[in-house]
């Protein structure tokens, strides 16, 4: 499986950082970057894109003003230097945030759980038979409601 993905960020060399670990992952692939909300807004129309890479603090619109105007919202991954914005990050379901500087390790970490998380949505839209999801382990497990007993 391979997930579609853009990087916004208004850094140039943060972007090219992000644009790196993307390009050596090999479960992802690389649509677009953009350097602010306002092209990122005018370029999704054009892709399918499951997984944006998104600062937050950019100039005229932030990242979650930039979410606040998107229709059809792929996952998040938030990528910033500030840590004072995470929990309003998940107000937002995100799937991940990631502190600058990011490391292979932690970008990885976070790249799976969205590779996890798009799986589960892949399964439940798919028709083959009632079902539910069930937290176990820190993970969602698909129940099929014909297995309960």
């Amino acid at each position: 499986m391979t997930l579609n993905c853009v990087v916004v960020d208004d850094s140039a060399i943060q972007r090219l950082s992000i644009v790196k670990l993307v390009e050596n992952h090999p479960s992802l692939n690389l649509i677009a970057e953009y350097s602010s909300a306002l092209e990122t807004k005018n370029g999704l129309n054009t892709h399918q894109v499951d997984l944006i890479f998104l600062d937050i603090e950019m100039p005229v619109l932030n990242g979650f003003e930039l979410l606040d105007v998107l229709n059809n919202k792929p996952q998040i991954i938030f990528v910033t230097g500030k840590t004072e914005y995470a929990f309003k990050a998940f107000n937002y379901d995100a799937t991940d945030y990631l502190h600058k500087p990011i490391t292979r390790e932690r970008f990885n970490t976070s790249v799976d759980k969205a590779l996890e998380q798009h799986r589960l949505t892949q399964d439940f839209s798919e028709e083959d038979g009632e079902h539910i999801f069930v937290k176990s382990n820190l993970k969602k497990r698909k129940v099929y409601i014909k297995d309960i007993k």
